[in-house]
């Protein structure tokens, strides 16, 4: 006759929230390291169920989890992980252990001058960056210099870091109040997710993130949504009487660009709370790092739709600050779901450029982005700086072309900073005897050229019919 197991040593009756132990992932035979978040016990027959968080992946692979999927060999209780963890962070500290309290700090010695030879890339671009900021002004009569070029195997273009493009790397501080504000220290409610369906037109979609829909709503299996006014019911049949008497069949807002199928629509923020709030509450459900607020008179919402017979279905859409101490040209950004990986993003990115070319300004997103997000902004800084620079044509007397970073700032609206990183990324800057030349090989330019080619959706400035406005003086908000 087989002994019962002991409740103290049965791991099942030990586990708690925070435990890690293996969980087996849906559909595949993984078996990665999870955190328990949360509990379920039917009272009935005593089965309980586990929210799950997958320490090394992304939270939107979050779920709830049978008994059977978890292996209790290998689990960890919470007072492990958190010694292990504490103990890693100590280590970690300037890369061995942390300095004794009776050491007295040693005098900090003055900056040494800026060092121009065998300096790499990076480094010198960052000292270059910060002269405004401290380092030895540059004399009146100390002008950028031309550079000699060296081109290995591809074409050199000349590029000139002039003295007014030196400015501080380091990012502004994102705003904490608006419609979505950087997102605050996990805590037990928003780490896990709230909704489990919703229906949005012909699309079922399962939410990525949490987002603060009323209680009611997180109660039900499926919750639906007018694909118009983005109002939210609890059932089919209580969004078929809606869809009788809503009188939308488009985004409350001017239309200022439409192209064949592709039209956007400009919603203001305090005209249209409650589009705008719902727009909210459904950009939460897959994003992550950002924290929803009701606030959204400072904003203006840019919606793509595309366009049939029944209406005008969203896409996506990006938030704009309607004045931005911070030069941001966008807030949040999000393509929905069932529209990823087919171009609506970069569109998206594309437009909210070119609003910033009507204006005048250069722009760049607000930090931090999402992965996806910042995936999505290097493919376009990538694609349109490459842009730039294949079409440039040489002198009349067969010099190389020569483009500062203040120029091509200035034709893309893209950020100085954000050019300067894609180039760094792109690995296009070569230090060259004192002097940055770019340097783009054969690879990168037919890398270039076959992405150009898969490109087909792209923004025509002449379907778009909006005029910057002074949001300035509080009286036109």
């Amino acid at each position: 006759m087989a002994k019962e197991i002991s409740s103290v040593t049965d791991p099942r009756a030990m586990i708690t929230e925070g435990c890690r132990l293996p969980v087996k992932m849906y559909n595949c035979d993984e078996w990665p390291l999870a955190e328990i978040l949360n509990i379920k016990r039917d009272t009935e027959d005593g089965i309980a169920s586990f929210y799950v968080h997958y320490v090394a992946y992304n939270k939107r692979l979050d779920e709830w989890v049978a008994d059977a999927r978890l292996d209790y060999d290998k689990m960890q209780m919470p007072s492990a992980v958190k010694a292990r963890e504490k103990g890693a962070d100590a280590k970690s500290l300037n890369g061995s252990r942390p300095p004794s309290p009776e050491m007295k700090p040693a005098t900090p010695r003055p900056p040494a001058p800026p060092r121009i030879e065998k300096v790499p890339i990076v480094e010198k671009i960052k000292t270059e960056i910060k002269v405004e900021n401290g380092a030895p002004p540059v004399g009146p009569k100390q002008q950028p210099k031309k550079k000699k070029l060296k081109a290995e195997g591809g074409i050199a273009v000349d590029v000139i870091v002039s003295q007014d493009s030196q400015e501080s790397n380091q990012p502004p501080t994102p705003r904490q109040t608006g419609s979505m504000s950087t997102h605050h220290p996990d805590d037990v409610v928003t780490r896990m997710k709230n909704i489990t369906m919703i229906e949005l037109g012909k699309y079922r979609l399962k939410p990525w993130y949490f987002s603060p829909y009323p209680q009611e709503m997180t109660n039900i299996p499926v919750v639906y949504l007018c694909e118009f006014c983005l109002k939210y019911v609890k059932s089919s049949k209580c969004l078929e009487r809606h869809l009788v008497k809503c009188p939308l069949k488009h985004p409350p807002g001017n239309e200022i660009y439409r192209k064949q199928s592709i039209s956007f629509f400009e919603v203001d923020g305090r005209k249209n709370k409650i589009y705008s709030q719902n727009l909210c509450l459904l950009a939460k459900l897959f994003l992550d790092h950002k924290t929803l607020y009701y606030d959204t008179d400072p904003f203006l919402f840019y919606v793509m739709t595309e366009c049939d017979d029944r209406g005008f279905h969203v896409v996506g859409y990006f938030s704009k600050e309607k004045e931005s101490t911070e030069d941001y040209n966008v807030a949040c950004i999000l393509t929905l779901p069932p529209f990823q990986r087919k171009g609506f993003g970069r569109l998206l990115i594309e437009f909210s450029y070119e609003l910033s070319k009507f204006e005048g300004k250069t722009g760049s997103p607000e930090k931090p982005l999402s992965d996806l997000g910042l995936l999505s902004y290097r493919s376009y800084w990538s694609h349109t700086i490459l842009e730039i620079l294949v079409d440039m044509k040489p002198s009349e007397n067969g010099e190389r072309p020569q483009i500062t970073i203040n120029e091509i700032s200035e034709l893309t609206s893209i950020k100085k900073e954000d050019v300067i990183s894609t180039l760094q990324y792109l690995n296009l800057i070569n230090y060259y005897k004192g002097q940055y030349v770019i340097v783009l090989t054969k690879e990168v330019l037919e890398s270039h050229m076959r992405a150009m080619q898969k490109r087909k959706l792209r923004i025509d400035p002449k379907c778009l019919h909006w005029t910057a406005k002074d949001w300035s003086k509080r009286g036109k908000w």
